[in-house]
């Protein structure tokens, strides 16, 4: 009996670390650098404007969705019509299978 509750303690613990691991794995922020285009009007793949971020080299290779809150609002004027160079820090994850970033900074790139 000592031993089936130990080794139930022993897998929880192991669960909880790796959902854990996990979470921690998500919610790392990282820097891109890229094309800042509306998805609407310059991709053309939204019915809506969202910003999005193409990025053509490095690790983080393929186009972002901005999710929408006040930073990506607050900067979509300075992409809507026009597509610049931008850099962005924020979380991605991947939901059915695009790429969506949440931008806590993007600014215009030099």
């Amino acid at each position: 009996m000592k031993k089936l509750l130990v080794s139930s303690i022993a897998a929880i613990g192991i669960l909880a670390a790796s959902f854990t691991y996990a979470a921690d794995k998500e919610a790392k922020e990282i820097t891109i650098k890229g094309e800042g285009k509306c998805a609407k009007c310059s991709l053309k793949e939204t019915e809506s404007c969202q910003n999005a971020i193409q990025v053509e080299s490095g690790k983080n290779k393929g186009t972002y969705y901005l999710v929408q809150n006040s930073v990506s609002k607050d900067f979509h004027d300075n992409i809507c019509k026009e597509t610049k160079k931008v850099k962005a820090t924020g979380t991605v994850k991947e939901v059915d299978g695009k790429k969506e970033f949440t931008a806590s900074k993007i600014e215009l790139a030099e």
